[in-house]
């Protein structure tokens, strides 16, 4: 069986990212127009299950950047890996500083965004994060 041209690949690739983005567009514009009922059931039910997979990814994540450290610092104890801290807290420091300055000297658009959305939508939004608590909650 003969593979797949890279150009065909990714040109099926990004038909199935516009169809993906095409349907989340429609869906989202959908769910304004809908009732009351129908908007917090959708909110909820979405929020469960963004909390409840959240809560399970962020602990597999903790458990392995716990681990990580964990294991870094017993090979820096055994003389396996000399660590150096100073060097390491300047780059955080300046990475921080980026991070501080990119914030306060202008609003990102996609917050901007997602206000707009909970507030035409605030029937799905309160069901949303009533729905997210449960999802972590349930995990």
């Amino acid at each position: 069986m003969a593979k797949p041209k890279n150009e065909d690949t990714s040109e099926e690739a990004k038909k199935i990212v516009d169809d993906a983005k095409n349907f989340i567009e429609k869906a989202i514009t959908d769910i304004g127009k809908t009732s009351a009922t129908k908007q917090l059931i959708l909110g909820t039910a979405s929020g469960w299950i963004t909390g409840f997979i959240s809560m399970k990814i962020g602990k597999l994540a903790a458990v392995g950047l716990g681990g990580g450290v964990i294991l870094l610092h017993i090979a820096s104890q055994k003389g396996y890996v000399d660590i150096n801290w100073d060097k390491i807290n300047k780059k955080v420091d300046k990475i921080t500083d980026k991070i501080e300055k990119e914030a306060t000297g202008k609003s990102p658009d996609w917050f901007e965004k997602v206000f707009l959305f909970v507030k035409a939508n605030s029937y799905y939004s309160a069901g949303f994060a009533g729905g997210f608590f449960f999802g972590i909650a349930s995990s």
